[in-house]
């Protein structure tokens, strides 16, 4: 009996070509869904945020919301693109549980924006990512899959539906297939929806969420050999963090190389990344365009944006992320390397916010890059969702620099904000700590440092003051690190002089 043998991810691009491609979606933070008056809350009870519009009952007809046009438009500017100077909305023609149209209201042969690009960089290197469109389409409604342990329809023992979300104004972001990255392909795709993520936040049109489904990311791979066509890809659907970005693309180019090896076809289908496992499950058969049967909306009229209008949007854009993660290197005085690495770990909001809450650039800087990105490593979660605060963070920061902790302390601290027992202060009163300054206090500890040290202390009184760490650090373990460093050396030389 054969045993099927994963390749190492080095001897697969070693031996094959990956090809990626990804489609973005993104919701929109407008007030009212893309068709009908309906709020677009997110947490909404199920099936409150409806109505015959969005549901799609007979005789509704729907109402482009001007808001999500001027939304999208900004975006395809952000990312170079033309925009059309007419277009309109097609039927996109499918049955899933969630589609209470029966139809999605998208756009296909003609969308709004079309031919722009998005350049991200990776260890100096600048990597250039086509986007072939930037479309407005409606969201779906929410499958609820229950009874299972994944939260996916695979041994669930019922589904449920909510509306809510359907009818959303939705962007869809497809790049052009992109070649020639090899092993840097998963770090391109992750820089990709990095820079983008930070582009849309940028202009305040979402809150780009990826754990709440705000932002959701398709990832297409394939793979070939040197000098043939380019593979058959797969797509592997709803990817729903940054760092699963990078893992899938990684998974898939394994799991193909495995196959091409065995000699085996790649099928062109859809694919669900597991989190817990790290790797990809079969979920269709890729649909192509025949499939959804699309013709053009007849109950919307077409789009055809003023080119003064599109000029005003694009002079009124902010500055791309680029130039201001350059003006934040300078403030914070690191170089573009370390600016770079921010970006990486996902943590440049986070340290503006924690120097907004009276931080120092430096201090944020530590605990964000430092103790709290070794935790979200071993934990396999984003930075923000560590468990952390800006404003937590800052608090700790202010602590150490008032002398009320020291960083040992301080991690001890910060154990126990992440593990939800409240804010520093808080933590620092259920679990006893805190610096302890008060000569009265430390004077037996420093005491019986120097009689339980002799041969050190005489060191000390003959002159040697760097012999005093010793019995410093005596002094901290007897405290259990909660002795000031400076007093207890103060405490000690006193004594020997």
């Amino acid at each position: 009996m054969s045993t099927t043998v994963l390749p190492s991810y080095e001897d697969a691009i070693a031996r094959y070509e990956p090809v990626i491609g990804l489609e973005t979606h993104v919701e929109l933070g407008t007030n009212t869904k893309m068709f009908c008056g309906c709020p677009t809350v997110f947490g909404g009870e199920p099936n409150t945020q409806v109505c015959p519009v969005c549901l799609g009952l007979p005789g509704a007809l729907p109402v482009a919301n001007r808001a999500a046009i001027e939304a999208t438009i900004r975006i395809g500017l952000a990312l170079n693109c033309n925009i059309a100077e007419w277009c309109r909305m097609a039927r996109k023609n499918y049955f899933y549980p969630d589609m209470p149209k029966n139809f999605q209201t998208s756009q296909y042969d003609e969308p709004l924006c079309v031919d722009g690009y998005v350049d991200v960089d990776i260890d100096g290197e600048t990597f250039r990512v086509e986007i072939e469109r930037v479309h407005l389409e409606e969201d779906t409604g929410k499958s609820l899959h229950v009874g299972g342990s994944t939260g996916r329809i695979h041994g669930a023992t019922e589904s449920l539906v909510d509306y809510n979300r359907a009818g959303i104004p939705l962007v869809e972001i497809v790049t052009k297939p992109v070649p020639g990255l090899g092993a840097r392909a998963p770090e391109v795709a992750k820089a990709y929806v990095t820079e983008l993520r930070d582009i849309i936040r940028s202009l305040n049109v979402s809150d780009v969420r990826m754990e709440q489904g705000s932002m959701r990311c398709d990832v297409n791979t394939s793979l070939n050999l040197p000098g043939d066509e380019w593979g058959t890809r797969t797509e592997t659907k709803n990817v729903n963090s940054l760092r699963s970005v990078e893992r899938a693309v990684r998974s898939e180019i394994i799991r193909q190389a495995m196959l091409l090896n065995e000699g085996t076809r790649i099928f062109q289908e859809t694919r669900h990344f597991q989190e817990t496992t790290g790797d990809t499950r079969p979920g269709r058969s890729k649909e192509t365009a025949t499939d959804y049967r699309y013709f053009p909306e007849p109950d919307l009229v077409p789009i055809a944006p003023d080119t003064a209008w599109v000029a005003e949007l694009k002079a009124a854009l902010p500055p791309v992320p680029s130039v201001k993660r350059a003006r934040l290197a300078e403030e914070w005085g690191i170089s573009k390397d370390e600016m770079q690495s921010v970006v990486n770990a996902g943590a440049t909001e986070l340290i503006e916010q924690t120097i907004a809450a009276g931080a120092t650039p430096a201090g944020a800087r530590k605990w964000w890059m430092g103790e709290l990105a070794r935790r979200a490593n071993e934990t396999g979660v984003e930075l923000a969702d560590v468990g952390a605060t800006p404003a937590q963070v800052a608090q700790l920061q202010g602590l150490v620099d008032e002398g009320k902790l020291n960083d040992k302390l301080a991690r001890q601290v910060l154990e126990g904000v992440v593990s939800g027992e409240g804010d520093p202060a808080a933590v620092i009163a259920a679990r006893g700590l805190g610096v302890v300054s008060d000569t009265g206090a430390l004077t037996a500890a420093v005491d019986e440092a120097i009689a339980a040290n002799p041969d050190i202390a005489a060191k000390v009184r003959d002159g040697k003051v760097a012999a005093a760490g010793a019995l410093v650090g005596a002094v901290m373990k007897t405290t259990r690190g909660q002795a000031d460093a400076k007093t207890v050396r103060e405490l000690i030389l006193a004594r020997l002089s």
